[in-house]
């Protein structure tokens, strides 16, 4: 099953609607035969690969795979069937499909005599695909926030220069954050500041990510933004009431859409975010890549749609500078927002610390808990194995 899992982690950043799977197929002997998962929205699941692999070799073997496999036609066949076609004794999932219109495989597998065992390493499988699993539980996209900051938890110097605070190992390892995202979203104060690209560079193979600026008043993103070109979609969310007379100028001929949005419901600065992420789940973004700055952030905080933290901290001080968070709704300890710490890595002189909040732990134990749904059949036996070790870190970045 960590196998499993490591092969669906392949797929991040490329499957958006659906969710990263795994699957390893092993014959009869128990020997590995066969490997897939789903690699792109469309194409085939990870089971369909993994059994193709295996060919005749998967008869009466097991089948292990990160998700209950689904029950539906789509724009792929029902991969229940695949397995009961391919003639697999056993099948073995980590964590069950909440999705109605195609949740139901462990049963049609048990009805077919297959023995079936749901809730393998579940925790860690959800963790995994907590963006997919964020946005049918919650009905929007799953949240990372991330942040590179000194030792003091500056953002930049006093002067504003922040070039480079974190080393090139750092920034590399963003790239590959952002090419597991389906969207990266920065406000107008970084846009005005760095006119950033926000675009994934040096990862072969990457799907580049929707390019998000919240410009509320429209009047930061302007002709010779390097957001502008046509290298990776953008979408420019501004208010409705707002005059984009000059920005529709400055896009031109850009590929860039403006998207007018409800202000903040409380009467505060900025865009309704839970508006603005509503728009994303209906582009179909599952995962998106908050790389700030503060005050957008701390919106986001404060509206509690941070899931997870990842921050690269240089073991440098520069005193005063701007802060890594801004204003979060938070002002004394007990109203601190608390955070689990789920993998830490030294990359070149600087530390990446990633942390989730009880979002993510929710979304896992609430589809573990429903393995056990295919109890209905006689012939199938649910196991709950829980595992308490950190799950395999999504890999992260600067900007």
């Amino acid at each position: 099953m960590r196998r499993a899992i490591a092969l669906a982690a392949r797929g991040l950043g490329s499957t958006s609607p659906n969710p990263v799977v795994g699957c390893v197929v092993l014959d009869q002997a128990g020997r590995t035969v066969g490997e897939g998962w789903h690699q792109r929205a469309g194409g085939p699941h990870a089971e369909v690969h993994a059994l193709a692999e295996a060919g005749e070799d998967a008869r009466d073997g097991t089948a292990v795979v990160t998700l209950e496999p689904c029950d539906h036609t789509g724009r792929t066949g029902p991969c229940s069937q695949a397995l009961i076609d391919a003639g697999v004794s056993r099948v073995v999932y980590a964590v069950s499909d909440p999705t109605p219109g195609a949740a139901g495989g462990a049963l049609s597998l048990a009805a077919a005599g297959i023995d079936v065992e749901g809730g393998l390493l579940a925790d860690e499988a959800a963790a995994g695909n907590a963006a997919w699993l964020t946005s049918e539980l919650h009905g929007r996209p799953y949240v990372t926030w991330k942040y590179a900051a000194s030792l003091d938890g500056r953002t930049a110097a006093a002067d504003g220069s922040s070039r480079w605070i974190t080393s090139a190992e750092a920034r590399a390892d963003v790239h590959r954050l952002r090419a597991e995202s389906d969207a990266v979203l920065v406000g107008s104060g970084t846009a005005r500041a760095d006119d950033p690209h926000l675009a994934v560079r040096d990862v072969p193979g990457a799907v580049q990510p929707l390019r998000v600026v919240v410009d509320t008043e429209a009047t930061v993103v302007r002709a010779g933004a390097r957001v502008l070109d046509d290298v990776a979609p953008t979408l420019i969310a501004v208010a409705q009431d707002a005059d984009t007379a000059a920005l529709e100028a400055a896009a031109g001929a850009s590929p860039a859409e403006v998207l007018r949005l409800p202000r903040a419901a409380d009467g505060g600065p900025g865009l309704d975010l839970d508006a603005l992420l509503t728009a994303l789940q209906t582009r179909d973004v599952r995962a998106v890549l908050l790389e700030g700055g503060a005050t957008l952030v701390g919106s986001f905080v404060s509206a509690g749609l941070v899931d997870r933290v990842v921050g690269y901290i240089a073991p440098v001080l520069l005193g005063a500078g701007p802060p890594a968070l801004g204003e979060a709704g938070i002002s004394t300890v007990a109203q601190a927002l608390r955070l689990t710490v789920s993998d830490t890595a030294r990359l070149g002189p600087d530390l990446r610390i990633t942390a989730v909040g009880s979002t993510a732990p929710q979304t896992a134990r609430t589809v573990a808990a429903a393995a056990p749904t295919a109890t209905a059949a006689p012939t199938t036996t649910v196991t709950a194995e829980r595992t308490e070790r950190s799950p395999q870190s999504q890999q992260t970045e600067e900007s």
